[in-house]
């Protein structure tokens, strides 16, 4: 039964999409400093064009440089099921993908421990962030209002 691998939205806290390692570190440090778990999201579509190889090291990276930060992250497969079957074969443990396959992909996930999201959840944007002033500033923002109201966020 793959209902155990649907990841609901309001299991996620606060999540932050990242573009890059200097986007990760940064929402890492912030974490680990306030002592948050963060979820780190891939740009919509990234499977395609940045694939599954290059989000798992982000994210690993990420976790080796940063060991006492609880961090997760998701990858947007958008709905190519070839992408997120890659993902998941590749190690991925969370994909977001919103495809006609969508029941297969997540029987699959539920057979190696792998999550799948429906939807992408709203998160922070950090480019958008970035551009708007301070990513770090939008990041402690983000992580400290876990529950509270999300309308003042950047959004993507």
């Amino acid at each position: 039964m793959y209902t155990l691998a649907v990841m609901q939205m309001d299991e996620i806290s606060n999540p932050i999409t990242v573009y890059g390692p200097v986007h990760a570190d940064v929402a890492a440090h912030i974490a680990r400093e306030m002592g948050t778990p963060l979820f780190l999201l891939s740009a919509a579509g990234a499977a395609a064009y940045m694939g599954p190889a290059w989000f798992l090291a982000l994210i690993r990276q990420t976790q080796e440089r940063f060991p006492e930060a609880d961090i997760q992250g998701a990858l947007d497969c958008e709905a190519y099921a070839g992408y997120a079957l890659a993902a998941l074969r590749q190690g991925v443990k969370t994909i977001i993908y919103n495809g006609p396959a969508f029941d297969a992909i997540a029987d699959i996930a539920s057979q190696i421990g792998a999550f799948v999201l429906k939807a992408r959840p709203e998160s922070l944007d950090a480019r958008v962030a970035e551009a708007s002033g301070s990513l770090e500033d939008a990041i402690r923002q983000t992580l400290s209002s876990i529950g509270s109201n999300e309308s003042e966020k950047p959004k993507k």
